[in-house]
């Protein structure tokens, strides 16, 4: 069984990956940065499971239709699903670009979703399965400059706990993380 890691180049994801690969998973990781590669070589050595990298943008719109088809195409079932990818802008929503506004609307809420409707549905048949999303403490509160970030990461929020509800008694459990700022190459600090 594989555990999916979407952002997982750096970061939290790079942590997360790491973390399956110690419970003995087989792990996808996937990022838009080339260095995926590397990880998956490190990852490999270090913990010995198999480790499968991809480099995919997940902030189009088809992004997630090409992941699950990619997976299927080549035998890939997935016991975990961690939505990690992400963006971030310290800028108002009418200063940035439409090609930014779009992209984080994909990426936070479009990608992720799709994702967890096809791998979802096997996870259900199957009567098994872990979905964990990574949110922001943002999503609670307004935040000058921040105002699509906090948005997309609400919606996560709450589609994430209101699909725990819609398949908790079906074997499926869907979580999320909700953390402040962590000292990442997503904020640059």
């Amino acid at each position: 069984m594989y555990a999916i890691i979407t952002g997982a180049s750096s970061g939290c994801g790079y942590e997360y990956a790491r973390v399956m690969a110690s419970k003995g998973y087989d792990l996808l990781i996937v990022s838009n940065e080339e260095t995926i590669h590397d990880k998956a070589n490190l990852l490999r050595q270090e913990y010995g499971v198999a480790v499968l990298s991809l480099v995919q943008d997940l902030g189009v719109q088809e992004a997630a239709k090409l992941l699950y088809d990619y997976c299927h195409t080549n035998g890939i079932e997935v016991e975990v699903l961690i939505n990690n990818a992400g963006v971030y802008h310290d800028r108002d929503f009418l200063d940035d670009t439409e090609g930014f506004n779009q992209l984080i609307l994909n990426l936070h809420m479009h990608t992720p979703a799709m994702l967890m409707y096809y791998f979802g549905q096997d996870m259900v048949k199957r009567g098994k399965g872990y979905i964990l999303n990574m949110c922001s403490i943002t999503a609670d509160i307004a935040v000058q400059r921040l105002s699509t970030y906090g948005a997309t990461k609400a919606f996560l929020q709450n589609f994430t706990r209101s699909l725990h509800v819609e398949l908790k008694n079906k074997g499926v459990y869907v979580t999320n993380v909700t953390p402040g700022a962590i000292n990442t190459g997503l904020y640059n600090i």
